[in-house]
């Protein structure tokens, strides 16, 4: 059936009408043009030029200005034009002023700013000409489809040929235990099937054939975009309005969105490679998806090679290595990922590489111990009681993000075995508790005091987590 948009809210109608009578929303162009074709009917700008030159008109405005006039003579301006527009001085507060717009056979009056870009609300933008046409659009579009704005993620695209279900159809099964995986995390391995068609509107770094994807869950890094050119909502399908700032983006995937429709897209970010560009100070979370591993690839290598020639070492982790050394490692990571080459030839002294290690974890945005459990953890310590306290470690872990959690075990379960060689390297739970206490956990108040005040309690948490790993994971 062919539709005909010349009645814009005829189509809005029915569109509401389908939703509403539980029916299957009407197909893809439809949805894609309904607000697209509004905002080509909104209003156009109409500037309305003073006759005269107006003393102590600010620099940056234009001839649109008229000075000091009452909100009666700006109406008598505009005429009843609709989409006319002038800006005038306050006349009961002067130095600020006021953008007066004609719309919907009224008078808007909205207070105007100007911080190198003009503004009256959150956009900014260069031209008061800018401002006025992105006002307009949205005026209208939220007038004439108030109930179908409202009802956009009743029933969204990205539910049915989105991200997750376009990319790729899951089989979910869970990890098989073993003494080298996890016990206790929520973490699922899943299989891949290939994709014949993906629609133009999900633009994705996709999954290849049979991959392995760790599904740690991952909220969305939502930022407001301007984008160029006609867009699409990636989650309800409906068309981006405005001139600038029409909706927001997710930094780690790519993932185009309306701000309203971000509250509503689930936790099911898989971000790209392509946008991932550093491995240290990148959020733990983000950094295992983008590669697909189970834990970041920093911490697998430099275990790897820490076990391989350096357990026996004297003073293990608390002897640091050359900064310049560490450093080196650092740009290596970042720059070649998982090719770094870390090994005797390159770095023989095996404190540069723990000291990239702990680097890479005081370098995290957020803790591999999260702020959000930070306070847990502290109050866990402070309990006098040996059992009850090694249950209370117990219950703050199983609150840690899965990615985190897994991270944490896997390097008690390293840091296990270099106790197990104390006799060789002096460092037994007490003494790496001291290292990597103030490393795996900060407060999330940059005190000085606080952090002073907490550090045996920072130590002993690590110290009880090195001594009861095979407990407590």
């Amino acid at each position: 059936m062919a539709w005909c948009f010349t009645h814009s809210e005829s189509v809005i109608s029915l569109y509401i009408a389908n939703i509403s009578e539980n029916h299957t929303p009407l197909k893809m162009p439809v949805l894609f043009l309904v607000l697209y074709q509004l905002q080509q009917e909104a209003p156009r700008p109409k500037r309305i030029i003073c006759p005269r030159e107006v003393e102590n008109r600010p620099k940056y405005y234009g001839r649109e200005f008229h000075g000091i006039i009452s909100r009666e003579q700006a109406d008598e301006l505009l005429g009843g034009v609709e989409g006319a527009y002038i800006l005038r001085e306050s006349q009961r507060q002067p130095g600020c002023y006021t953008l007066a717009l004609r719309f919907g056979n009224q008078t808007l009056n909205y207070r105007l700013f100007h911080d190198g870009k003009h503004f009256v609300g959150e956009k900014r933008f260069e031209s008061i000409h800018d401002l006025v046409t992105d006002g307009l659009i949205t005026l209208y579009i939220e007038t004439k489809a108030a109930e179908y704005i409202s009802k956009m993620t009743t029933n969204p695209i990205y539910e049915h040929i989105g991200y997750a279900t376009l990319l790729r159809e899951k089989v979910s099964r869970k990890l098989s235990k073993s003494k080298n995986e996890p016990r206790k995390t929520n973490v699922t391995h899943e299989e891949h099937t290939a994709v014949d068609k993906i629609s133009s509107l999900v633009r994705r770094a996709a999954l290849t054939h049979n991959d392995n994807h760790f599904n740690y869950e991952k909220t969305h890094n939502f930022k407001v975009h301007t984008f160029r050119g006609p867009h699409w909502c990636e989650y309800c399908a409906n068309f981006m309005w405005g001139l600038i700032a029409q909706g927001v983006r997710c930094s780690d995937c790519g993932l185009n969105v309306h701000k309203q429709c971000s509250k509503h897209v689930p936790n099911d970010c898989q971000p790209d490679l392509k946008r991932i560009k550093k491995v240290y100070c990148c959020d733990l979370t983000t950094l295992v998806k983008a590669h697909n591993t189970q834990r970041p690839m920093v911490v697998d290598i430099c275990i790897r090679e820490i076990e391989a020639r350096g357990l026996k070492s004297e003073g293990l982790y608390r002897v640091s290595g050359f900064t310049e050394h560490i450093e080196d490692v650092k740009m290596a990571f970042d720059r070649d990922g998982e090719k770094a080459d870390i090994s005797a030839n390159v770095y023989p002294d095996i404190n540069i590489i723990t000291g990239a290690l702990k680097l890479y974890f005081r370098d995290l945005p957020i803790p591999v111990i999260t702020y959000d459990t930070y306070s847990k953890f502290i109050d866990a310590a402070k309990i006098s009681n040996a059992d009850e306290r090694l249950e209370a470690v117990h219950e703050v872990l199983m609150l840690l993000p899965p990615a985190h959690y897994e991270t944490l075990r896997y390097l008690m379960i390293h840091l296990k075995k270099v106790t197990m060689n104390e006799k060789d390297n002096f460092m037994n739970a007490e003494n790496l508790g001291i290292v990597f206490g103030p490393t795996l956990m900060r407060p999330p108040e940059d005190s000085t005091l606080t952090t002073l005040h907490d550090m045996r309690y920072q130590k002993l948490i690590v110290q009880i987590l090195i001594e009861n790993e095979d407990v407590l994971f």
